[in-house]
């Protein structure tokens, strides 16, 4: 098996348990920490990622390009240059942004958030950036090498000791009515686990240096020009992204103090929504995913030789297994999403909105596919600009909604979907224009008829309630799979058409 579908192989899995352990992380905390504590650290987070972008200034992503070439042409002797040119700009980066971000804490804690209990997180959030900046390099590095494990072990080490630090060491600091200090002990936990991830990391990449060291070997700074060049343009996507969720919980938070909500009592709506329901949602994603990353290749591959039948071909089937993962979830959340909620992470209130989200989260499943399709074909600047419609629409209408006194959160669950829905349908009008891969809306129109007919006819055929949680999961995911066939839309083909992709790329 070749490294491409090895790498592949290890991606899909590191995913999928670095999903289930922070999905495992987010119940725990919870469950122990409770829904203000959880809606304090949500709100912070974004925050976090949003000062961490500017610290990065995409440098990682030059890093991998800039490795991956050298690595090509058989002058790894310059990649320590590589690592020393990266590691001075972010120093340099670490030095002016931090700082800078330390004296906006409390204008956009007491301001912006409105709830001056977020202001300790928010500085421990900051004390992480340094190492996660450390760590962005070093990925970057084995990115560019091709080596995917050791990026993928990093995190996975990372979510385990993250569970492991909130399941024993939580509760022996928590303070009893202080939630501002018990969501900052959470963001505490997520400073030691990143730098344990990190230690692993420096293991790994000072193993891997030995090799680069030689006789030869050129100790002096790698251009910055090269990197810079590189690097400058691919954060603007990435900051632009950053920057849309960190005006999140900001909208989200002053457009119902507008409505009447009290700022603790939305802060604690915020996290059940972004830390329970959307990451209760995604949990699936990682099939979507790892379909991208191992047909998207194929899809250049046919652009590439001008095979139109084979263009066709490897797209439908990329999308029909998005959509069809998108089916499932669909269904199932819609039908037992609140219970499963509740039942997971003790949730009180918000449950009731998975059945607003989950008939608009079919379509999240497909936009992976559809953006790296896009890439493929030579639209990615199309998709990027998709993504900052739908961003900005999503923040434009949850302020106007949300601010409503008759909706409040239910506009502001509203707007998250919206923002889904118009990223979503730009995605496939803009991959309609392209008649060569002969897609358009009605890829979907059969799997989401799909999805309503099941949500109608299984409580008639089957009422709902008679048996436990996870058997009555079962029996709708078997309910919907034997709807799937009669439609056409399961095929013993497709498993043939996807192996012979693989095989392919050995």
């Amino acid at each position: 098996m070749s490294s491409f579908i090895r790498g592949t192989a290890v991606l899909m899995v590191a995913v999928f348990l670095s999903k289930l352990l922070g999905f495992v992380f987010r119940i725990q905390f919870m469950r122990i920490a409770g829904e203000e504590a959880v809606g304090i650290y949500m709100t912070a987070y974004p925050a976090f990622i949003f000062f961490l972008s500017l610290v990065q200034l995409g440098v990682p992503i030059a890093i991998a390009k800039v490795v991956a070439e050298l690595h090509v042409k058989s002058q790894s002797v310059k990649i320590p240059a590589v690592m020393r040119t990266a590691t001075v700009i972010t120093i340099l980066t670490t030095i002016v942004f931090v700082p800078a971000s330390i004296l906006f804490v409390p204008y956009l804690s007491g301001t912006l958030l409105g709830n001056l209990a977020s202001s300790t997180t928010l500085y421990v959030g900051i004390a992480i950036v340094p190492i996660a900046a450390i760590g962005g390099l070093i990925r970057g590095y084995f990115q560019g090498i091709t080596r995917i494990e050791e990026t993928a072990w990093s995190q996975i080490i990372e979510q385990f000791f993250r569970i492991i630090l909130i399941t024993w060491l939580l509760p022996t600091v928590l303070v009893e009515g202080n939630t501002a200090l018990n969501a900052a002990y959470a963001m505490g936990i997520t400073f030691l686990a990143e730098a344990l991830s990190l230690l692993y990391l420096l293991y790994k990449y000072s193993q891997q240096k030995k090799q680069h060291l030689t006789p030869q070997t050129n100790h002096s700074r790698y251009p910055f020009e090269p990197l810079l060049t590189i690097a400058l343009p691919a954060s603007g996507s990435r900051l632009f992204g950053t920057f849309t969720w960190f005006l999140e919980p900001i909208i989200f938070l002053r457009a119902l103090s507008l409505s009447g909500i009290t700022a603790v009592a939305a802060t604690s709506l915020y996290g059940i929504i972004s830390g329970v329901l959307i990451p209760l949602l995604l949990f699936p994603s990682f099939i979507p995913y790892a379909l991208s990353v191992v047909l998207v290749p194929a899809v250049s591959g046919a652009v590439a030789s001008q095979n139109s039948k084979k263009l066709k071909e490897r797209i439908h089937l990329a999308l029909r297994l998005s959509a069809l993962t998108g089916t499932f979830a669909a269904t199932v959340f819609f039908i037992h999403g609140q219970a499963i909620a509740e039942s997971l992470f003790h949730v009180s209130n918000g449950g009731q909105y998975m059945t607003l989200l989950a008939p608009v989260f079919f379509f999240y499943y497909i936009q992976s596919p559809l953006y790296s399709i896009l890439q493929a074909t030579g639209d990615a600047k199309a998709g990027m600009m998709n993504s900052v419609y739908g961003g900005v629409a999503k923040l434009a209408v949850m302020f106007v909604l949300a601010s409503q006194p008759g909706l409040q959160e239910t506009g502001a669950v509203l707007a998250i979907g919206f923002g889904v829905l118009i990223t979503s349908f730009l995605h496939i009008a803009t991959l309609r224009k392209n008649k060569s891969t002969d897609t358009g809306f009605s890829a979907f129109v059969v799997p989401y008829a799909v999805f309503i007919l099941t949500v109608i006819i299984r409580p008639i055929f089957l009422p709902i309630g008679h048996f436990s949680l996870t058997i009555e999961c079962i029996i709708t995911s078997i309910f919907l799979f034997v709807v799937l066939i009669f439609a056409g839309q399961l095929k013993v083909s497709d498993y043939s058409l996807f192996k012979n992709v693989i095989r392919n790329h050995r």
